[in-house]
């Protein structure tokens, strides 16, 4: 996986382009794949790309809610799954958030998150043989890995230059 973009967005990016671009890249991956977009799934993913800091579910709940009636949970955490199967979320452990994501990803991927302290931000970086160790290393010991999940807290570059 490479990522072509900054891991943090700048702070006077096009949002709108943002967002748009993401929910294309969405729409892609589901017809790739033979998968319907509906459109709550459509409105959980744009509720997260809200902004680049990741939401627990019942902020998203109270996003959509803005905007429609109040889903009920099951149906938000329905979404939820089929977004990060689909790799178009993924889930920050340490925050029991969801993060919207527009990367290509395989099966294979690793990525860390950066988790900037100060303004909330989650920035995603390539991690393969940081992970590939990592599993290495648990194999070695007789353990089966299942899920490899990299968090880093720091401070952004946005938010030290604004120090």
């Amino acid at each position: 996986m490479s990522l072509t973009k900054p891991a943090f967005p700048a702070p006077d990016h096009d949002h709108g382009r943002c967002t748009a671009d993401a929910l294309t890249h969405a729409e892609t991956v589901c017809e790739q794949r033979s998968q319907k977009f509906t459109p709550i799934r459509r409105q959980v993913l744009q509720a997260l790309l809200s902004s680049h800091r990741p939401l627990g579910a019942y902020e998203v709940i109270d996003e959509l809610a803005k905007s429609m009636p109040r889903p009920a949970p099951i149906t938000v955490y329905r979404a939820l799954d089929f977004l990060m199967a689909n790799g178009l979320v993924h889930r920050i452990e340490s925050r029991n958030a969801y993060l919207a994501c527009a990367h290509d990803h395989d099966a294979t991927s690793a990525v860390a998150f950066l988790i900037c302290e100060r303004c909330g931000l989650v920035g995603e970086v390539p991690a393969g043989p940081f992970a590939q160790g990592l599993n290495q290393a648990a194999r070695s010991s007789g353990f089966a890995p299942r899920l490899s999940v990299v968090e880093i807290t720091g401070i952004c570059t946005h938010c030290q230059t604004n120090s």
